[in-house]
């Protein structure tokens, strides 16, 4: 039953970590700090925008690898068998 608990448990700080990263790039930097990133260009564009359009996808990309990479590590640290 600990065992269980624990695995729970760092599975849901995973996701609280993913979410949160996800919301600063989303939602701070393609929102609340455009203006101050507007002054940056990455590839012509405006970095602001670029973090609006692009970067929160390509983040969430990103994320979901890493997730998939943490939570085979967490399967194997638990003993978790594939189904």
């Amino acid at each position: 039953m600990e065992n269980n608990h624990s695995y729970w448990r760092e599975n849901l700080r995973l996701i609280f970590i993913c979410l949160a990263i996800w919301f600063v790039v989303s939602f701070g930097f393609g929102l609340l700090l455009v203006e101050p990133l507007n002054e940056i260009r990455l590839g012509g564009y405006k970095l602001g925008f670029w973090f609006a359009q692009q970067g929160s996808i390509y983040t969430f990309v990103a994320l979901i690898f890493w997730y998939s990479h943490q939570m085979n590590k967490l399967d194997k640290k638990h003993n978790v068998e594939e189904s």
